[in-house]
C-alpha cells in the first residue's frame, strides 16, 4: 500500500462567508457500500497479516511403536511438547496429532482424512519406515514424510540409503522437545515462503547445513529466537491480542539446504528478501563434499548483497580466520555460549532489537527504542549516518522485523541514487513515516502514552477498562469518520468529530476502591451529600499527571460526560440519567482549571447514586453495583462571541419518525435543530422540528412558528471564572437570550422575521420585526447541506447498527479554505423500541370497547396484562401546577414499582419535557412503572410538537407504548366517564389511581402508527 496523501484544492476564488455552498455532484452510493469500504479498509492491516501463512500444519500423522504411540494418544506427551511451544509463543492453528503404530494403521487413516505431515518415530526397526514411505508416496506424493531418530547413531544406517529417496528431512531427538515444533514450522515456511515474500515482504533466513544432528539443534534455535523476538516486539507496539497473533505470521520465514546448489537456488530466488546467511563450512557442491563450499556460497551471495548479514559456523575453528577475511560473523559449533550466540546475532544484525543509529565508521550515535524515537533520531542525526543506514536497507530491514509491512514497503524499494541530495532522502523518509503513524491512529482508540498532541482523528485513552456505552458509540464515530472518506457522499461539508479523550471504567473502580466509599454512599444517604463526599476523594496520581498534560493543549471549553456501562448500550440506554458538565476551561490560573476538571469527573462518578439514576436501575430490575462509569472528555465545538461560547447549531437526529405528517414516512427520521448548545434540545425546550428528507416542508403555521419560535439559548459561561461544581450542569453555562445572539452576529443564516401584519415568514433579518428561529436559509436555500448530511449520517449509523438510532450533532458555520463549513457527530444510540410487525383493523373494533384510540401512537405489538391506570383528573389540573404533579406522579410510581405493577398513565401535555407550561416535566424513572404513556391535548392546553430527547430516547428504548391524542382529531379520542366509573384505588390532588376488572386489551400497530386499549364491560 503506498502512503496515502491527500492533497485538496480550493474550489473558489471567493472567500464570502455568505455563499450558500456550491454543490458538487453527489454520487449514488449505498449506505452499505459506504460501510463495506469502511470495513475494507479498517480491517486492510490485517487483511495483510490474515494473507500471511496460507497454509497451515492442522493434521499430522504420528507413526511410532505401540508404546510410544500409547504414550502420544494418553498421556499426551507429544502434544505436551509441540503444543506448550505454541501456547508459549502465543501462536494458534495448533495441530493435532493422530498416532498409529501399524502399516493398516497407516493407510486406513490416510483414506479417510486429509494429514498435511507424516513423522516417523524410528525405533529398532529401521527399514520399514522407508518401505511404507515409498508407497506412502506412490498414492500420497504431496503429503511431506519426516524421520525422527532417537539418536546420532542411526544416521549411518540412512545416509546413502536408496529408499531415503521417499523422505523430505531425517532430525535427530536431541531430548529437545522443540525438535517437533521446528519440524513443523520448517514445512509450513517452505509452502508460504513464494507466497509471504510476494504478498508482505516477508525476510528470509537461510540455514546452509547437511547435517541433520546440527539442523536438528540449529532449527528449534532459530525458531525460538526469532519468534520471541518477534513476539517482544508485538508486545511493544499492540495490547491488541487478534493483532499480534496475525502480527507473529510476518515474521522471516527459516528455509533449509544442505547442498551448494539448493543454497545458490534460494539466493537467486528471494535475493531482494533475505535477511541473513547462515552457512555451514563443507558439505555437496556438484554432487561432492566440498571442504570450501560455505566460502563460496558467502561470496556468491556478497556479489548480490555487500550488506548481507552472515555467519559462518563450523566445529573447526581453523575456518574462524577465512570468515572473518569475509566479513562475517563465525560461531563455533562446540562453543558453550552457542544459543547466546545466535541470539547475540539475530538482535543486533536481523533489526530485532532497538535501531541503533551508527556514523559512517559504526560508532553508535543513538537508539532508537520505538517508531516514535526512530523518526525523532531521523530528523537530527548526521547525513553521513543517514546516507550509511539508508545504502545498506537498514530502515526497511528493520521496520520490517517489527511487522510493520506497509511502511517497509514504501521505503524499501527507494534506493539512495533516488534523491538529489540527504535533505530530500530524509524529508522523503520523515514523510513516509509520519503519513504511517497518522493513518494507523486513524480513528483507533490510542493509549495516552502514545499521544503527545490530542487529535480529531482518534480517541486518546486515560486509564484502562470499558468505555462505557457512550464511550463506544464516540470510538465507533471516529472510527467511521476517519476511515473512508465522507467525500463521496457529502462534497459540500467536512464531517468531524471534536477531540475526545475517555478515562476508562477501571479509574471509577480504583476511586472507589481506594477512598472507601461504599460504606458511605449507602442508599439512605441523600444525593448532595454523595455529591460532598466524593468531591473530597481523590483520583489516582496516574490520572491527574495525564489531566495535567492533556490541558496544556486544549484551549476551547470542555464537556465532561458520562459513560455508564449500561448508558447508551444496545440494550439498556440510560439517557440523559448522569450528569454531563461543560466547563469553560479558561481560569487565568492553571491549577483551578485542573481542579475544575478533576471536579466535575468527581460530580459524573456521584450521578451514578443519584436519585434518579438509582430508580433507573432498580427499575430495569439491575443492582447499583453492576454500574461501572466511564468519563468522556470532548472539546466543546463553537466559537467564543464576547464572553460566551457555542456552536451555531446543535440537535438531534432520529431514523425513525414516530410523529410523521403529511407525506412523510416513518422511516425517514427527523431532526430537531436550536441555536447554541445541545442542552436546548435534549431537554426538549423550544426548537425547530424538520424532515431531513423534505427539510423546506413547515410543520407549523406562521403563526405557530412565531409562538413556538427559540427565544433563548444555553452557551459556555466564559465570563464565570469561579464555577459552583453543586449547581449541577449550569455550572459552566449560561442562558442568553436571542437578542444576543443577534448582535454576535450568528443568527444571520439561522433566523427568518415574522411579519405580523400579514402572517407570513421572512428569510433573513433585513426586515424589523419578531425574529423566529427557522434555519430557513440552510434548510430552504441550502447555505450548507445541513438536511442532506443529516439524512446520510442517520442511513449510514443506522445500516451500521442494525437499529434505528438517534444522533446528537453540532454545526460549525465557519468556512475552511475550501469555503466548507463542519458538521460535527457527537453522540450516537440506538433505538431498539420492537419494530416487529403486528396490526389491526380499527374499523372491525367493537365501539362500545374502545377506552381511548390514538391516530398518533408509537410502539408495536399487543398488551394484555394491564389493569391499572393512572391519569389526571381534569377537574383539578392547574397548568401553573404541573411541577407539583410531578411529586405525586413519582410517588404513585414508586407505590406501583412496590406492588409490581405495571400501569397506563394518562396526562395533558408532553410527558418529560424541562418546560412546565408545556407538559408535566418528570423524569424517566418517576413513571419508569408505566407500560403505556398517553399525552393529551385539554382545552387551552394543546400539545406541542416538540419532544425531549433524553426522555423519548429512553421510552423508544424501553418498548414503551407513548399515544397522543389530540381532541381535534376526530380519529383520537379519550373516554374519561368510563375511568371514572372503575374502582378508585388511590386519589391525590391531581391525579386518580383506577382499576378495571379485567385486563385492558391495548393494541399498537408501529407501522400505521395508530393505536388503541380496549376494555371488556359495559
Amino acid at each position: 500500500m503506498e502512503a496515502r496523501a491527500i492533497l485538496k484544492k480550493s474550489l473558489y476564488t471567493k472567500d464570502e462567508s455568505d455563499l450558500p455552498t456550491p454543490e458538487k455532484p453527489e454520487p449514488q452510493i449505498s449506505s452499505r457500500q459506504l460501510l463495506q469500504k469502511f470495513l475494507n479498509k479498517s480491517n486492510y492491516d490485517r487483511d495483510i497479516y490474515h494473507d500471511l501463512m496460507p497454509f497451515k500444519v492442522k493434521e499430522i500423522l504420528l507413526v511410532a511403536n505401540l508404546y510410544d504411540a500409547y504414550s502420544i494418544e494418553k498421556e499426551g506427551r507429544f502434544s505436551e511438547h509441540v503444543l506448550g511451544e505454541y501456547h508459549q509463543l502465543n501462536l494458534t492453528s495448533m495441530p493435532r496429532i493422530t498416532g498409529v503404530s501399524s502399516e493398516e494403521e497407516i493407510f486406513a487413516q490416510l483414506q479417510s482424512k486429509h494429514f498435511d505431515l507424516i513423522i516417523f518415530m524410528v525405533g529398532v526397526e529401521k527399514k520399514a519406515p522407508l518401505q511404507i514411505s515409498g508407497k506412502i508416496k506412490e498414492e500420497f506424493p504431496y503429503i511431506p514424510v519426516f524421520l525422527l531418530l532417537n539418536n546420532n547413531k542411526d544416521l549411518n544406517f540412512f545416509k546413502g540409503h536408496p529408499l531415503m529417496v521417499h523422505i523430505d528431512r531425517i532430525f535427530v531427538w536431541n531430548g529437545e522437545s522443540k525438535v517437533f515444533f521446528a519440524m513443523i514450522k520448517l514445512i509450513e515456511d517452505k509452502i508460504n515462503v513464494e507466497n509471504d515474500t510476494r504478498v508482505g515482504l516477508v525476510r528470509v533466513i537461510l540455514l546452509v547445513e547437511d547435517s541433520p544432528q546440527y539442523y536438528s539443534r540449529y532449527l528449534p534455535l532459530l525458531y525460538s529466537i526469532v519468534l520471541e523476538q518477534t513476539r517482544r516486539i508485538i508486545e511493544d507496539v499492540s495490547t491488541d491480542e487478534l493483532y499480534k497473533v496475525l502480527r507473529m505470521r510476518a515474521r522471516p520465514k527459516i528455509l533449509l539446504a544442505s547442498s551448494y546448489e539448493e543454497a545458490r537456488s534460494i539466493i537467486d530466488k528471494y535475493k531482494d528478501f533475505l535477511l541473513s546467511l547462515i552457512t555451514d563450512v563443507k558439505y555437496d557442491k556438484n554432487g561432492v563434499a566440498d571442504p570450501n563450499a560455505g566460502f563460496e556460497l558467502v561470496k556468491y551471495a556478497r556479489g548480490i548483497n555487500m550488506e548481507l548479514p552472515i555467519i559462518i559456523q563450523s566445529h573447526d575453528s581453523e575456518n574462524a580466520r577465512m570468515a572473518y577475511e569475509l566479513k562475517t560473523t563465525f560461531i563455533d559449533k562446540n562453543s558453550e555460549s552457542l544459543v547466546q550466540d545466535f541470539k547475540s546475532f539475530i538482535t543486533h544484525y536481523l533489526g530485532f532489537g532497538n535501531f541503533i543509529y551508527r556514523n559512517t565508521e559504526g560508532a553508535q550515535i543513538a537508539i532508537a527504542r520505538s517508531l516514535k524515537e526512530f523518526e525523532s533520531y531521523l530528523k537530527v542525526i548526521p547525513d553521513d549516518s543517514l546516507i550509511y543506514h539508508a545504502r545498506k536497507d537498514h530502515f526497511s530491514q528493520w521496520l520490517m522485523a517489527r511487522g510493520e509491512i506497509q511502511v517497509a514497503k514504501i521505503i524499501n524499494p527507494a534506493k539512495v541514487g533516488d534523491f538529489e541530495n540527504s535533505v530530500k532522502l530524509r524529508n522523503y523518509l520523515i514523510e513516509v513515516i509520519q503519513q504511517f503513524r497518522n493513518e494507523q491512529n486513524r480513528g483507533k482508540i490510542i493509549p495516552f502514552e502514545e499521544n503527545a498532541l490530542l487529535d480529531e482523528s482518534n480517541v486518546v485513552s486515560l486509564s484502562s477498562g470499558s468505555l462505557g456505552g457512550k464511550g463506544r458509540g464516540i470510538a465507533f464515530i471516529n472510527s467511521l469518520i476517519y476511515n473512508f472518506d465522507f467525500a463521496q457522499v457529502l462534497p459540500n461539508i467536512n464531517i468531524r468529530t471534536p477531540k475526545t479523550s475517555i478515562i476508562g471504567t477501571d479509574e471509577f473502580e480504583y476511586f472507589i476502591d481506594r477512598n472507601k466509599l461504599h460504606e458511605q454512599i449507602l442508599e439512605g444517604v441523600d444525593y448532595e451529600e454523595v455529591k460532598k463526599i466524593f468531591l473530597k476523594a481523590n483520583l489516582t496520581e496516574t490520572l491527574i499527571k495525564r489531566l495535567r498534560i492533556l490541558l496544556k493543549y486544549i484551549v476551547n471549553p470542555i464537556a465532561i460526560r458520562s459513560s455508564g456501562l449500561f448508558e447508551d448500550s444496545l440494550m439498556q440506554p440510560f439517557a440523559g440519567i448522569f450528569e454531563t458538565y461543560l466547563l469553560p476551561n479558561n481560569h487565568p490560573d492553571f491549577n483551578v482549571r485542573l481542579n475544575q476538571t478533576m471536579d466535575a469527573i468527581k460530580l459524573v462518578y456521584a450521578s451514578v447514586y443519584s436519585k434518579v439514576a438509582r430508580g433507573y436501575i432498580e427499575a430495569i430490575n439491575y443492582k447499583i453495583e453492576e454500574e461501572k462509569m466511564a468519563v468522556i472528555i470532548q472539546e466543546v465545538v463553537g466559537n467564543r462571541f464576547e464572553n460566551s461560547f457555542y456552536p451555531h447549531i446543535s440537535g438531534v437526529a432520529q431514523s425513525y419518525n414516530y410523529y410523521p405528517f403529511s407525506h412523510m414516512k416513518p422511516e425517514e427520521g427527523f431532526a430537531v435543530a436550536a441555536l447554541g448548545l445541545g442542552k436546548q434540545v435534549v431537554e426538549g425546550e423550544k426548537a425547530y422540528r424538520f424532515s431531513p428528507k423534505y427539510p423546506s416542508t413547515e410543520i407549523n403555521s406562521p403563526a405557530d412558528q412565531y409562538k413556538n419560535s427559540q427565544v433563548s439559548f444555553y452557551a459556555v459561561d466564559l465570563g464565570k471564572e469561579k464555577l459552583n461544581m453543586m449547581e449541577g450542569d449550569m455550572a459552566g453555562l449560561i442562558k442568553l437570550d436571542v437578542d444576543d445572539a443577534e448582535r454576535h452576529g450568528t443568527l444571520r443564516h439561522l433566523a427568518s422575521v415574522y411579519d405580523v401584519d400579514n402572517s407570513r415568514i421572512v428569510p433573513g433579518l433585513t426586515q424589523a420585526g419578531p425574529r423566529i428561529i427557522n434555519f430557513s436559509n440552510i434548510l430552504k436555500y441550502n447555505y450548507i447541506p445541513l438536511a442532506k448530511t443529516i439524512e446520510s449520517v442517520l442511513d449510514l449509523v443506522k445500516e451500521a447498527m442494525g437499529a434505528p438510532v438517534e444522533i446528537e450533532y453540532a454545526v460549525d458555520l465557519n468556512r475552511d479554505s475550501e469555503m466548507k463549513a463542519s458538521f460535527y457527530l457527537l453522540q450516537i444510540k440506538p433505538l431498539i423500541g420492537s419494530m416487529e410487525d403486528y396490526s389491526f383493523d380499527p374499523e372491525k373494533i367493537d365501539p362500545e370497547q374502545v377506552l381511548l384510540i390514538s391516530e398518533k401512537g408509537m410502539g408495536n405489538g399487543l398488551i394484555n396484562s394491564i389493569t391499572d391506570v393512572i391519569y389526571i383528573d381534569i377537574q383539578a389540573f392547574d397548568k401553573r401546577k404541573t411541577v407539583e404533579m410531578v411529586a405525586e406522579i413519582e410517588n404513585l410510581n414508586a407505590w406501583m414499582r412496590k406492588h409490581d405493577r405495571k400501569y397506563l398513565l394518562i396526562g395533558p401535555g408532553r410527558w418529560g419535557t424541562r418546560d412546565r407550561w408545556i407538559g408535566i416535566p418528570v423524569n424517566w424513572p418517576q413513571i419508569s412503572e408505566a407500560k403505556v404513556i398517553v399525552e393529551t391535548s385539554l382545552e387551552g392546553y394543546p400539545l406541542d410538537a416538540s419532544s425531549g430527547s433524553h426522555f423519548f430516547h429512553n421510552v423508544t428504548s424501553m418498548n414503551v407504548g407513548y399515544f397522543s391524542i389530540q381532541q381535534e382529531l376526530s380519529g383520537s379520542h379519550i373516554k374519561w366517564d368510563v375511568l371514572d366509573k372503575q374502582e378508585l384505588i388511590q386519589r391525590t390532588t391531581f391525579f386518580k389511581h383506577v382499576r378495571f376488572a379485567k385486563p385492558l386489551h391495548i393494541k399498537m400497530d408501529g407501522k400505521k402508527r395508530i393505536a388503541a386499549a380496549l376494555w371488556e364491560g359495559k
